[in-house]
This record gives structure tokens, C-alpha cells and sequence, in this order.
């Protein structure tokens, strides 16, 4: 696997889709501050578009060396599966982003066919879920996405548009919270927020998702950079809460302290140092 692109995977809080057969909006997102651009096979291109959206991501990345793309491809078992995982070859793709990933298996064999590209499984059936945990260990895998809309389908979901929680998708995004973390991976991305002129609901979102052990969000739309980078950053409380508990810990040298009345203990102190650390 890439190291560097590892790195950089891991750290990501921004996971912006550009659909393959838009080229021209590439060097766009690119710009837009996204941590990670992934250019979409998939959803974003109709059937009968699939390859030749597939050639014309080949020729710009031919045309703009070092953009260092994410791709996400066709699932395996479609027609475009194999030809997608050819050109997750280019050195400029730095991860590939795996639909219906249901088997550490298809997730080992995408990081081999693709000459060790990282693999970033989306887990949205009731299948991949069911083997998250082999998924979260498998060969390549470098981080776990939850695809909430298509999971909604199969399992028949209705999610309550007005619940900022989510809690109909509550025990699925433990499951890929829970498996990331016993597999040592990065904390997973969630969903799409799908309204996109709705700042103020994509920051509640955001946070959210933040709150419930997600580190970073796939976006639809360079204007839900900002929001969600704000979203991820510490708030000035958090970080003023974070130096009070540090500040008191190390003051009392292992002693019994306790900040705003409550008790500091070693959770609360790791949590206070999670929080400069974010915020430096």
C-alpha cells in the first residue's frame, strides 16, 4: 500500500465526489479545500456513459500529473468492475472507493487488481455489514464508509428527516465505529448530507456524525467544505474545557481534581489531550 496516501486518508475530514463524466469540475474541487477528491464511476454516471467517463478520467489524469484522486468504481460483478480496477493503477490514484462491499475477499482482490491501491469498502447491504469486521481487516482496507442511502433501501428505512440524530441509523454506524476501531483503522466517514444549500444542517450533521465516532463526511458539493471543516474543528469551549483539564491535572500531579465541578480522571484528561491535539 501507499504510505503517503495512507497518511493522508487517514487524516481526511473531506470526502468530495466529482462525477467522472465532468472533468472540467475536477481541477474545481480540487481547489475547493476537499481533503480527499473522489471521482465517481458510479452513481454519477449513467450506464451507457460508464466508459467513456472511465477514458476521459484516463486522459486527465494523463494531462494533470501528481493530482493524487480517489476513484470510486463500479461494484464487483458489474461490467465495468474490471476495467475501473485497471486504471486505479495510475500512480495518481491514491485510493479507490469500493460500492457494496460485502467480503474481505472483494476487498483484497480490488487492492491486488489495482497494484496495492488503497481501498476505502463502503459498507450499504445488510451483507457487508454482516461482515464488517473481516471487511475492516482485509488486505488494502484503509478505512470503512457508511452508505446510508442505499442501506435504506434494502433494509427499508425511513429516515425521519427531522431528527438530526438519525437515530434509524444509529446501530449500523456503531457497527462500522465498533469494527474500525478493533481493526485499528481511522475513524470511518459517513453518508452524504444531501441538502446542499443547508449549511446550517450540514454542520449539525457534521457534528453528529463527529459525536457518534465518524472523523470525516463524503460531500456532494464544494460549498460543504467549509461547513464541515468548521464542524470537525474543536470549538473555542471545547478547547478552552481542554486547556481547564490539563491545565488542572498537571497542577495536581496525579491527584483527585475536579474542572466545573466535575471529576478528572484519566478518560477526561485523554479526551482533554484529543482535543488540543485536534485543535493544533
Amino acid at each position: 500500500m501507499r504510505s503517503p496516501a495512507n497518511a493522508n486518508l487517514a487524516a481526511a475530514r473531506s470526502f468530495l465526489f466529482v462525477p467522472a463524466s465532468r472533468p472540467e469540475r475536477i481541477a474545481k474541487a480540487l481547489a475547493s479545500g476537499a481533503d480527499i477528491i473522489v471521482v465517481d464511476l458510479e452513481d454519477a454516471v449513467p450506464p451507457a456513459d460508464k466508459d467513456a467517463a472511465r477514458a476521459t478520467l484516463a486522459a486527465w489524469l494523463a494531462h494533470h500529473p501528481g493530482s493524487a484522486l480517489a476513484v470510486r468504481i463500479n461494484a464487483a460483478g458489474t461490467p465495468w468492475h474490471e476495467a475501473d480496477l485497471a486504471l486505479c493503477r495510475h500512480p495518481d490514484v491514491i485510493a479507490l472507493m469500493l460500492p457494496k462491499a460485502e467480503s474481505a475477499a472483494s476487498v483484497a482482490a480490488a487492492h491486488e487488481a489495482s497494484a496495492a491501491t488503497a481501498v476505502l469498502p463502503i459498507l450499504e447491504t445488510a451483507a457487508g455489514l454482516g461482515a464488517v469486521d473481516a471487511i475492516a481487516t482485509a488486505p488494502g482496507c484503509a478505512r470503512l464508509v457508511f452508505g446510508k442511502l442505499d442501506l435504506a433501501v434494502e433494509l427499508d428505512l425511513v429516515p425521519d428527516e427531522d431528527d438530526a440524530e438519525e437515530l434509524v441509523f444509529l446501530p449500523y454506524r456503531a457497527m462500522l465505529a465498533l469494527a474500525s476501531r478493533r481493526a485499528g483503522l481511522p475513524l470511518p466517514v459517513d453518508g452524504v448530507f444531501t441538502a446542499i444549500g443547508d449549511s446550517a444542517g450540514l454542520a449539525r450533521y457534521a457534528r453528529r456524525a463527529r459525536n457518534h465516532g465518524f472523523g470525516a463526511l463524503l460531500l456532494i458539493h464544494p460549498t460543504q467544505v467549509s461547513t464541515t471543516r468548521a464542524a470537525y474543528a474543536p470549538s473555542a469551549a471545547e478547547r478552552a474545557w481542554a486547556e481547564a483539564v490539563l491545565s488542572a491535572a498537571a497542577q495536581a500531579g496525579g491527584g483527585a481534581v475536579q474542572v466545573e465541578g466535575r471529576m478528572v480522571d484519566a478518560p477526561v484528561i485523554a479526551r482533554a489531550e484529543r482535543i488540543r491535539a485536534a485543535a493544533g
